[in-house]
């Protein structure tokens, strides 16, 4: 009885999965706020408010008075959106912020206010990943926060595996490894030696400010400020953590499955 209790109730509610990427994406939380933008043009000469209170060293002035954001590094606190008197950094409630290449974090200057999103992986690994893709997932020393949002895209609502990606549990069976966490030294070698199992081509996904440049623990002796260091990454996927919907959104664009997305008018 019970048994068929639970599937009536369930045929009654329907499909809970989400029209994303063919319907429009889901608005992120007012707290979130999405990707920052800057507008080095309106900083004020000699102001800089916004340096002092960045936590992770990811806002610096260099000797022209140009502000340079590093998303990389950044945890996305507000801080320097709320102490900013000229309203140069703002919040954009853009979800989408992944990118192929690290520099490309870096906001700034002119033709560098906001993110040059991520192009997809050549002709070649899109065919072979692009239908079928694997990921062996690496807590590099992380706190989880990364990981707990990774492991949303495999609810019901995301279903991540409708797009052909999964999460497996050995390296020997992945496409790829998504990197979490600063990557502690007591991670390196194990992180090293996950990748090494992966059969070629393989590709490395970065998530979130840790795994990218070391987040809240840039610097420290103990961690190696994110997988770059020590592996060749494809994707860097900033946050802290990444909504799952900039998550999904990354992986997606890599295998250039979102053939409707306004991309090319950021991403060039």
């Amino acid at each position: 009885m019970f048994v068929s209790d639970t599937l009536i109730h369930r045929l009654k509610r329907g499909c809970e999965t989400m029209a994303y990427p063919k319907g429009p994406a889901p608005a992120l939380p007012d707290r979130h706020g999405g990707a920052l933008m800057v507008d080095a043009g309106k900083c004020a000469d000699g102001c800089a408010a916004c340096v002092p209170v960045c936590p992770t060293l990811a806002i610096t002035r260099d000797a022209e008075k140009t502000v340079a954001l590093d998303l990389g590094r950044c945890v996305f606190c507000a801080a320097c959106v709320e102490v900013c008197p000229q309203d140069a950094i703002t919040r954009t409630g853009d979800h989408r912020m992944a990118v192929r290449r690290r520099e490309d974090l870096v906001l700034g200057g002119p033709g560098r206010e906001q993110i040059r999103l991520a192009a997809a992986l050549d002709s070649k690994l899109c065919k072979l990943f692009g239908r079928s893709l694997r990921l062996r997932q690496v807590s590099a020393g992380g706190c989880n926060a990364c990981e707990a949002d990774t492991n949303v895209l495999g609810t019901i609502g995301w279903d991540l595996g409708r797009f052909g990606i999964q999460f497996v549990a050995s390296p020997r069976h992945a496409d790829g490894l998504l990197v979490t966490g600063p990557v502690t030294r007591a991670m390196v070698l194990a992180l090293q030696k996950t990748y090494d199992a992966v059969p070629e081509p393989k590709i490395v996904i970065a998530v979130g400010a840790c795994a990218i440049a070391g987040g809240p623990f840039v610097g420290h002796a103990q961690v190696n400020d994110g997988a770059a260091s020590i592996l060749p990454v494809d994707l860097f996927i900033p946050g802290c953590p990444p909504h799952p919907l900039t998550i999904l959104d990354g992986l997606l664009r890599m295998l250039d499955r979102l053939e409707h997305d306004s991309r090319k008018s950021l991403s060039r």
